[in-house]
């Protein structure tokens, strides 16, 4: 490819910034409108980096920019998801399962974000069983409350009943 195709669907068209909001001089398209361009894109035979730098590199820039700054925390934050997924992280560093040959997740139940993590913070994990159970023959089910804290501050970042299910060996 060269870069003269590139620079022409970049720059010329616009294509890197479908997926900016509007009010950060991009298109404002969301994931739908994106993926009607991209198959649209896809039956063109277009061999461009497009789908890393319009959806992904957007993206980035987005949650790096200073846009951030103007926003309602004040700062870039972390998504609270990404907070959540770090529960599976913490929950095996405090708690010793042994004695099975699986687990699984089962899902959680009172899942609550109650404060942003600003980008660079320091976090930990603490745990409280509140229910352990025998589910099936061969399995138990526990339930521990995962607390993910932020270093310094009051209020947690999220709290999250974490249902998992352990099978006998």
């Amino acid at each position: 490819m060269g870069s003269t195709l590139w620079d022409s669907l970049a720059g010329d068209l616009g294509f890197a910034g479908l997926m900016v909001p509007e009010i950060c001089g991009g298109s404002g398209l969301g994931a739908v409108e994106m993926a009607l361009v991209l198959e649209e894109k896809g039956r063109a035979l277009a061999v461009v980096p497009f789908f890393e730098t319009a959806v992904l590199g957007a993206q980035a820039l987005l949650l790096a920019g200073s846009g951030a700054k103007t926003g309602p925390f004040g700062t870039t934050i972390a998504h609270g998801y990404l907070t959540l997924s770090l529960a599976n992280l913490f929950l095996p560093q405090i708690l010793g399962v042994r004695g099975f040959s699986a687990g699984v997740n089962v899902g959680v139940d009172k899942l609550r974000f109650l404060a942003p993590v600003p980008v660079g913070s320091r976090i930990r994990g603490k745990g409280q069983i509140l229910k352990v159970e025998t589910v099936k023959a061969g399995a138990i089910q526990s339930v521990v409350r995962m607390t993910i804290e932020i270093e310094g501050k009051d209020k947690p970042a999220c709290v999250v009943d974490k249902i998992s299910r352990y099978f006998l060996e």
